[in-house]
């Protein structure tokens, strides 16, 4: 494909994603609650890479390959968080981004969950998703060993992650557990399996498709995702929020790694 048909490419799938974001800010001005965007996230990105398959021409393989592992991971996550927002309800981080802007800026509702929540995670799905769009575009090389090696960390990741969310799905549904730290299992080793899944996933995939020209230049898409996990919406939040709830959380951060599994502290 040309550098043209790229850009084009690029253009309608942020077009597709954008027009899908649209029909959701509009759901969710029924059901007054945004907190539904995290499940349709990973769904967002396994739409672009399926939007991608049939109007590309590269290696067949590493097509497939792309678009099975982020099947995978998309289909997991966005059921597992779906099923929590059923069970559990609005998530209080959104509903303090919508009291915030409605104090703060006399913002309505629909403007809020339009300007911050939907209009911006379109763009920064389409973003993270770049390794699944632009590594289905040449045909040339083959996968490699590179591309087979973003594989086993893609994979890697899949596992990380759900395994990291059985773990603390089981323990919040132990009454007994009501207010303690999660500090077992993965969650000895990092205070985010999760997370740091997530970003195994996304660079797996980036190195399957940083094996083409086209694909090398995807990097933006696992770049952002690391920083949006560990240095803006991800850990800083999801922390914040724990320990007005848990006392013992301080303790917890100050003895294990924050992200990269690591020995936890005495």
């Amino acid at each position: 494909m040309s550098l043209t048909e790229i850009v084009a490419l690029l253009g309608l799938n942020l077009a597709l994603i954008i027009a899908v974001m649209l029909g959701l800010w509009l759901l969710s001005l029924r059901l007054k609650d945004v907190s539904f965007i995290d499940a349709v996230w990973p769904m967002g990105m396994l739409l672009l890479a399926l939007a991608t398959f049939p109007r590309t021409d590269g290696d067949p393989i590493r097509k497939w390959l792309l678009i099975w592992l982020v099947a995978v991971w998309a289909l997991r996550l966005g059921w597992h968080l779906f099923t929590r927002w059923r069970r559990s309800g609005a998530d209080g981080r959104y509903v303090e981004i919508v009291e915030r802007m409605e104090k703060t800026r006399s913002w309505s509702f629909g403007k809020t969950a339009l300007l911050v929540v939907f209009l911006p995670q379109a763009v920064l799905a389409w973003l993270t998703a770049l390794p699944v769009q632009l590594g289905q575009v040449a045909y040339a090389p083959a996968v490699g060993w590179m591309g087979w090696a973003g594989a086993v960390l893609a994979v890697i990741g899949i596992g990380f992650e759900s395994v990291g969310d059985a773990q603390l799905a089981a323990f919040k549904k132990d009454p007994a557990n009501k207010g303690k730290v999660m500090d077992t299992g993965l969650w000895r080793w990092t205070r985010h399996p999760n997370y740091f899944g997530d970003a195994c996933v996304w660079w797996g995939l980036y190195l399957i498709a940083a094996e083409t020209g086209p694909g090398l230049w995807a990097i933006a898409g696992p770049l952002f995702l690391t920083f949006t996990l560990t240095r803006w919406s991800g850990i800083g939040i999801t922390e914040k929020a724990t320990a007005k709830t848990k006392p013992g959380y301080a303790d917890y951060v100050r003895r294990t790694s924050a992200f990269i599994p690591w020995p936890p502290k005495p």
